[in-house]
């Protein structure tokens, strides 16, 4: 039998902590089986999901959590449920551009929580606008529209939100 993990991490970002991390999860026989990780503001920060045989689980567990001896910061959940695409649902790729301001972060996750829209992945960036030098916001996010919600009524509802945001909705997946 296996155990699954997903370990939040975060480190001053510096060569070698990918390697570090995986180097740990192989010594204890762990599977690295999926992971988000970035560089953000002079961190380096991830999500990872890991796979290990159970007489191993406690053993990877103990040498993952002494990585914070060494300044990592570690979070490490037992996956109990393997989560899977319900039959109901259409995956989509939502891409928004506009005027960055306050709280337009949650705007966007509200107007999408409000249909029933579950946000999988969520990427968000400032930027200046090449002509103006304006805040802009870009997001993408993927997430899984209820097969009863309509693409357009997703792109109505974050349009409500401001007359400059430009929203753009595809259809990832058909069930």
């Amino acid at each position: 039998m296996s155990s699954f993990f997903i370990l939040s991490v975060m480190a001053d970002d510096r060569p070698g902590l990918i390697e570090t991390l995986s180097s740990v999860i192989t010594e204890h026989q762990g599977s690295w089986l999926e992971s988000r990780l970035s560089h953000l503001a002079g961190k380096f920060a991830g999500i990872v999901r890991i796979q290990v045989g159970n007489n191993h689980a406690q053993e990877l567990q103990t040498a993952l959590e002494a990585l914070q001896d060494k300044g990592w910061v570690i979070n490490i959940k037992q996956d109990k449920a393997h989560t899977q695409k319900s039959e109901q649902s259409v995956q989509i790729q939502v891409n928004i551009v506009g005027n960055d301001r306050p709280g337009i972060v949650k705007e966007v996750a509200q107007a999408l929580a409000c249909q029933g829209v579950n946000v999988l992945e969520l990427t968000t960036q400032f930027e200046s606008a090449a002509m103006s030098a304006e805040a802009l916001f870009k997001t993408q996010a993927r997430a899984e529209l209820p097969k009863q919600l309509e693409m357009d009524d997703v792109r109505d509802q974050l349009e409500k939100l401001s007359n400059d945001l430009m929203v753009e909705v595809q259809i990832l997946n058909e069930k």
